[in-house]
């Protein structure tokens, strides 16, 4: 795969998306090979057209000489458990070309618009040498804010019609946006919408060195992208120069660091706690109604020689 071959990274992802024995191994030995992507969020509510504006921004991005690697994060198929596929479907132009790689996921149930695993692959494409990774959320909601501790920089792809000021507000799109893009521009109320998203980030507290840029668009049509990509690179540079790069990475390792620990416990508490007979006792009595599950939870987490058991467990 560090050789520049497309055919192990795809076995590659596979492992890693699988979660399996294999994949801190993997890790490990992409470490000294990651950091130099650069990785772009694109999130907003569904229909938004993020898949039309990844897909424009992937050929400006090639046409300036970069490559590109492209994941794109479908619903999952209640069929097979994999992604649906659709922004594949949007992006086929991009099939044939060598500089582009594109690996659907699916969310597999989480909450956060992205997979855990996406984590995985956008260091698998970094390590392979792309030069930009974009990264396409399921369509956010008010709790799928994990592109904000994924990526570099945040794109939030809004419509006029679909009353996304008010879910902007609520899903707290204003933290983790870097830049606006007010898609399908050229239909009626974008220019309240850009009105309104101005106002609204005047009054909210900018960042140190920056204060994300409202820009319209319509990526169907190609008007408006050139835009985006410069706003994309002058968020970069203002990160590099300022030191909030380095700092935000960090900060990503750390959540990252701290979200495997809890997993990998979580994970191990689960399958101990259901051979162990006190606990199972336990179980019974919250299930009979004879005790409460938040006095039993107490006693539990108060039993550190329970806790030490379960941990000790192979």
């Amino acid at each position: 795969m560090l050789a520049g071959d497309e055919q192990p990274l795809a076995r590659l992802i596979t492992m890693v998306e699988r979660e399996g024995p294999e994949a801190p191994h993997i890790m490990r030995l992409l470490q000294p090979h990651l950091g130099r992507a650069y990785t772009i969020g694109v999130t907003g509510p569904p229909g938004g057209g993020k898949s039309t504006l990844v897909d424009r921004l992937t050929s400006l991005i090639r046409k300036e000489g970069s490559t590109v690697g492209i994941i794109a994060v479908d619903p999952t198929s209640p069929f097979t458990g994999g992604a649906v596929l659709g922004d594949r479907i949007r992006m086929q132009q991009h099939f044939l070309d060598g500089g582009v790689f594109i690996r659907s996921m699916a969310t597999r149930g989480s909450p956060g618009g992205l997979p855990p695993t996406a984590r995985g692959v956008i260091k698998l494409l970094d390590a392979f040498g792309k030069d930009y990774i974009l990264v396409e959320t399921v369509g956010v909601g008010q709790t799928e804010l994990d592109i904000m501790e994924m990526a570099d920089t945040v794109l939030v792809v809004l419509t006029p019609e679909a009353g996304d000021t008010i879910q902007t507000m609520k899903a707290g799109l204003l933290e983790i946006a870097d830049i606006f893009v007010v898609n399908k521009a050229d239909r009626e109320g974008a220019s309240y919408l850009l009105a309104e998203l101005t106002a609204m980030l005047q009054l909210h507290p900018s960042r140190p060195g920056w204060q994300p840029p409202v820009l319209a668009a319509q990526a169907v049509n190609n008007i408006g992208i050139e835009e985006v990509l410069q706003a994309v690179k002058d968020r970069r540079r203002a990160l590099e120069e300022t030191g909030h790069l380095w700092e935000r990475r960090k900060e990503q390792r750390r959540k990252e660091f701290l979200q495997a620990i809890e997993r990998r416990l979580a994970a191990r508490l689960k399958e101990t706690m259901e051979k162990d007979g006190e606990f199972l006792s336990y179980l019974e009595r919250v299930e009979k109604g004879k005790m409460d599950p938040y006095s039993a939870c107490q006693e539990v987490l108060a039993n550190g020689r329970l806790l030490q058991r379960w941990l000790e467990e192979d």
